[in-house]
C-alpha cells in the first residue's frame, strides 16, 4: 500500500530547510520544509490542491478505474480488446492477486489519503506557527475539505477491497482496509493491519460530519465553484448510511439534503446533453460534487502529458463509431482507440425491443458519384428506421438509452471535427447478424475524433449528483416501510427522464415496489424499479459495480450479460470477487497484513 510511495510521504515528513534560490534547481523539487512551510493562507491551498488533483490520477478517474475495470466488471462496456490480462479479468469477473487495475486503484486511493492527512497536518501546523486568530474560518474550510476528500477515498477503498458490507446479518468485524489518521514517520507506522469493516465506516462518517460542520454554510464561486461544500459531505454521509443500512440516520441527512442544499433535478433537455461536454452544463442546479476537468494536454497524451492533472482520458476508450469515408460499416471508424463498445445486453436492458437491423440498397444511391457517407450504397431498412424514431417519440423504451448511448444510422457525431458523419455498427462487427452495435455517448466525444485533442477530454465528470441522492433516500424509505415516499422519489427521478414534470404524477410512474420495469427479460431488474433506476439513471457514472456487489446480483448479473467479446465462453460469476483482493505486492512487503487476504485469493 504505502510501501510503494513511501519515501513520497517521508520527504513529505522529513524535509530539509528551504532557501531563497530558484526552486527548479533545489532537489527534491516534491517536498516542502516542516520548518517553516506552510507559512500562508495560500500555502494551505496548494497543500490542499493535490488531495483535489489526485481524484483525476491515470489509475482513477483520469483513465483506468473507469473503462478499464468498473466498465468491464459490470458489462456497461463489451471489449474488443484482449491483449491486457488485467482489463480481460475484469471482464470475466475472476480477479488475480497481481491484477494491475486492483494495483493501481489500492495505490492511487490511498496516495490521495496520505495527500488529505499532508493538508490536515499542514492546517494544525500553520495555525500553531503563523496562523492569527483571523485565519481560522479560512484554514477550517480547507480541513472540511481535506476530510471530505479523506472519506471518499476511504469509501472508495472499503467498497472495493473490504471484506463485506454491513448489513442486518453481520459484517460489521470483517476485515476492512488499514487506516491512515495521521502522516507515518517512518517505515514502520507505514505498515498496519488491517482494521474491521465497522472502523472504517466509522472514520468515514466522522470525517463527513467533520467536514460538513467545517464547510456549513460556505459557497462557493468563480474559479472555485468545483470545491468541496457542505451539501456534497452530506450527500455521501447519506451514501455512507445507506450502505452500512443505517436507514433512519441516512432518511434524516438525505432529505436534509434534498429541502436544503437548494440542488434541484435538471430538465430532460439539459439533462440529455449533460454528459457530453457542452460547457454550459457544468456545475449545474443538479451537481453536488464534480470533477472538473480541462482539455488541457499541451499536445501530450492527456494523463500522460506535461499537465497531467488537468484532464482525464476516459472518452478515449468510450469512443463512438462512425460511417466510413466510403459509407460503408466494414470502412468505419473510431472516434478514438475504438477498444469498447456498449454492451448488446444494455441496449435490451433499457426497453428498446425491435432486435437488430439489416442493411439494404440506397434507392437514392447515386452511382455517377464516389461512395460516401452521404451518399452509401447501403443503409438501413427504412422500416427498421422508422419504428426505432417511433420508439423514442412514443417512448416506448427508456429515454435514458439516448442519454447513454447512440444508434447506428439515426444519431450523428463529428468523425472529423466538422461535419456530421451517420454512427456505425463498428468495423470488427460489419456484416454480423443479431449485433446492435451501439456506441456509447455519456461521456464520450461525438464533437470531435479525441485522438487529434491530445487525446484529452473536455467534459466534467459527476461524481455525486440530486438524482442518486433521491434514489439512495427511496432506498432508505423502503428499508423502513415507507414504500409510498420510496415510490415518490423513484418516480420523481424517472419522470424527469420521460420529459415530465418532477412533483406531479405521470403517466409513466410506478404504482408498486415490485412493478415492471422496461428491461426485457432480466428477472431481477426486470421487477425492482428501485435497482432498475439506480441502473438506468447513474449508467457509466462508475457506481454500480457497488451496487451489484452490496446487493449480491453478481451471478444475475453474469446470467444476464451471457458473454463478453474478451472472455472465453459463457461469463461466470465467482463470488470472491465481491471484494477484490488484496495486492500481492502490498501483502509481500507489509509483515502485518500476511494472512488478511480476502476470501478465494
Amino acid at each position: 500500500m504505502f510501501n510503494k510511495i513511501n519515501l513520497i510521504v517521508i520527504s513529505l515528513v522529513l524535509l530539509a530547510a528551504g532557501c531563497k534560490k530558484d526552486p527548479g534547481l533545489v532537489a527534491p523539487t516534491d517536498a516542502y520544509s516542516t520548518t517553516n512551510f506552510p507559512a500562508t493562507l495560500n500555502d494551505l491551498n496548494s497543500v490542499l490542491a493535490p488531495c483535489y488533483s489526485n481524484l483525476r490520477d491515470a489509475n482513477l478517474f483520469g483513465f483506468h478505474l473507469w473503462p478499464k475495470a468498473l466498465s468491464n466488471a459490470t458489462h456497461t462496456a463489451n471489449s474488443v480488446y484482449d491483449g491486457d490480462p488485467s482489463w480481460n479479468e475484469m471482464a470475466a469477473t475472476n480477479l488475480s492477486v497481481t491484477n494491475q487495475y486492483v494495483q493501481e486503484a489500492w495505490t492511487s486511493f490511498y496516495t490521495g489519503i496520505k495527500n488529505c492527512n499532508v493538508a490536515l497536518q499542514g492546517v494544525d501546523f500553520y495555525m500553531s506557527h503563523t496562523g492569527k486568530p483571523q485565519d481560522q474560518p479560512t484554514a477550517d474550510l480547507v480541513k472540511g475539505q481535506a476530510y471530505f476528500l479523506r472519506a471518499y477515498y476511504y469509501f472508495n477503498l472499503e467498497c472495493l477491497f473490504g471484506e463485506s458490507y454491513i448489513t442486518a446479518a453481520g459484517g460489521a468485524d470483517k476485515k476492512g482496509v488499514p487506516i491512515f489518521s495521521d502522516l507515518p514517520t517512518g517505515l514502520e507506522g507505514t505498515q498496519k493491519t488491517r482494521n474491521t469493516v465497522k472502523e472504517v465506516w466509522d472514520l468515514i462518517v466522522s470525517d463527513l460530519k467533520t467536514s460538513a460542520q467545517l464547510l456549513k454554510g460556505k459557497t462557493w464561486s468563480g474559479n472555485d465553484k468545483g470545491r468541496i461544500n457542505e451539501w456534497a459531505a452530506k450527500a455521501l454521509l447519506g451514501k455512507a448510511y445507506v450502505f452500512t443500512q443505517n436507514w433512519n440516520d441516512a432518511k434524516t441527512v438525505l432529505k436534509e439534503v434534498i429541502d436544503n442544499s437548494g440542488r434541484s433535478l435538471m430538465p430532460y433537455a439539459k439533462y440529455r446533453d449533460a454528459f457530453i461536454g457542452i460547457e454550459a452544463n457544468e456545475f449545474n442546479e443538479e451537481s453536488i460534487f464534480e470533477l472538473n476537468i480541462d482539455q488541457d494536454s499541451k499536445g501530450n497524451y492527456g494523463v500522460y502529458g506535461n499537465t497531467p492533472n488537468a484532464t482525464s482520458i476516459n472518452g478515449l476508450v468510450w469512443c463512438p463509431w462512425a460511417l466510413g469515408m466510403d459509407g460503408t460499416e466494414g470502412a468505419s471508424n473510431p472516434l478514438g482507440y475504438g477498444n469498447e463498445i456498449f454492451h448488446d445486453k444494455n441496449v435490451s436492458r433499457f426497453g428498446f425491443d425491435l432486435g437488430s437491423y439489416k442493411l439494404i440498397d440506397n434507392p437514392a444511391y447515386d452511382a455517377g458519384n464516389p461512395k460516401s457517407y452521404t451518399n452509401p450504397q447501403k443503409i438501413m431498412d427504412p422500416v427498421y428506421k422508422q419504428k426505432s424514431l417511433q420508439t423514442r417519440a412514443n417512448q416506448t423504451c427508456d429515454p435514458r438509452l439516448f442519454v447513454n448511448a447512440l444508434q447506428p444510422w439515426l444519431d450523428s457525431v463529428k468523425y472529423d471535427g466538422a461535419h456530421w458523419f451517420p454512427v456505425s455498427m463498428p468495423a470488427f462487427w460489419s456484416g454480423q447478424a443479431n449485433r446492435y452495435g451501439w456506441s456509447f455517448r455519456k461521456y464520450a466525444p461525438i464533437f470531435n475524433n479525441i485522438n487529434n485533442t491530445g487525446p484529452a477530454d473536455a467534459w466534467n465528470y459527476y461524481l455525486i449528483r440530486l438524482a442518486d441522492v433521491y434514489l439512495l433516500y427511496a432506498e432508505a424509505a423502503k428499508a423502513t416501510s415507507d414504500n409510498a415516499t420510496a415510490l415518490e422519489y423513484l418516480n420523481k427521478t424517472k419522470r424527469r427522464a420521460y420529459g415530465y414534470p418532477v412533483n406531479a404524477s405521470s403517466p409513466v410512474d410506478y404504482t408498486s415496489l415490485t412493478g415492471a420495469t422496461v428491461a426485457i427479460d432480466d428477472p431481477v431488474l426486470g421487477n425492482n424499479p428501485l435497482y432498475y433506476e439506480r441502473f438506468a439513471e447513474l449508467f457509466n457514472e462508475g457506481g454500480w459495480w457497488f451496487d451489484v456487489c452490496r446487493w449480491r446480483l453478481g451471478a444475475s448479473e453474469a446470467k444476464y450479460y451471457e458473454s463478453a467479446m474478451n472472455v472465453t465462453g459463457k461469463l461466470e460469476w465467482k463470488d470472491k470477487t465481491y471484494s477484490w483482493p488484496i495486492p500481492l505486492a502490498e501483502l509481500n512487503s507489509n509483515p502485518k497484513m500476511v494472512g488478511q487476504q480476502n476470501a478465494g485469493y
